[in-house]
């Protein structure tokens, strides 16, 4: 079996498959992940995304990123600085957090590649239906934990796992591109590990907080 991409742990057992993947679990933090063979290449993942229309006067979209964007203004002191990781061709979310007052700073490895934003520091980090995509999430998770301020913000959306048999009728694992699956128990493991305040809102809304100290 493959090592876990989040954690690292040697201990993974396959949890599912379907006719194109096979789906393995960590047994430590309990991520469901997608055989690294099945893994796409880049320019196969990147023609997947350039067919998405998420579009800035978009009021469906807006009101879908409005989930976390608002449990983000009622903690965030104006202004704040902040980085949305994964922001897609069209950075619908950064613009809103922009006119609600704040400083906000986009990355995508396909669509803002800039990596200078990496090497700053936040008061909030967004990632909103991107972590899924994530083919070696340890590396973004230990940036992300750089990059954000002590009483800083880590604002995630995806969908979380629940058991083998919804998993089995999910619709969301039969994107291809979705290759890295959460449930409350992995980001319970990871705000215990990295000894962050955790709070989960609604079913696909994670908050974390960085302690002040």
């Amino acid at each position: 079996m493959q090592h876990c991409p989040l954690c690292e742990h040697t201990t993974t057992h396959l949890y599912h498959t379907d006719k194109r993947r096979a789906y393995l679990q960590c047994s430590a933090c309990a991520l469901v992940f997608v055989e690294r063979q099945a893994l796409l290449a880049p320019e196969d993942e990147k023609a997947i995304y350039d067919l998405h229309q998420n579009h800035p006067e978009d009021d469906g979209y807006q009101r879908f990123l409005s989930r976390v964007i608002n449990p983000l203004l009622d903690r965030l002191p104006v202004p704040a600085k902040g980085l949305d990781f994964g922001c897609g061709p069209g950075p619908v979310l950064a613009s809103m957090l922009s006119h609600a007052g704040h400083d906000v700073a986009c990355y995508d490895p396909f669509y803002a590649p800039q990596t200078d934003v990496l090497d700053d520091t936040y008061d909030f980090i967004t990632c909103t239906e991107a972590i899924e995509h994530f083919y070696w999430p340890k590396m973004q998770w230990q940036q992300w934990l750089s990059m954000l301020k002590p009483g800083g913000y880590l604002g995630i959306m995806t969908k979380l796992v629940k058991d083998p048999d919804a998993f089995s009728r999910w619709h969301y694992k039969n994107d291809l591109t979705h290759v890295s699956f959460f449930s409350r128990y992995t980001f319970q493991f990871l705000a215990h590990q990295a000894g962050l305040e955790l709070t989960f809102i609604g079913n696909d809304v994670i908050l974390m907080r960085k302690p002040e100290s």
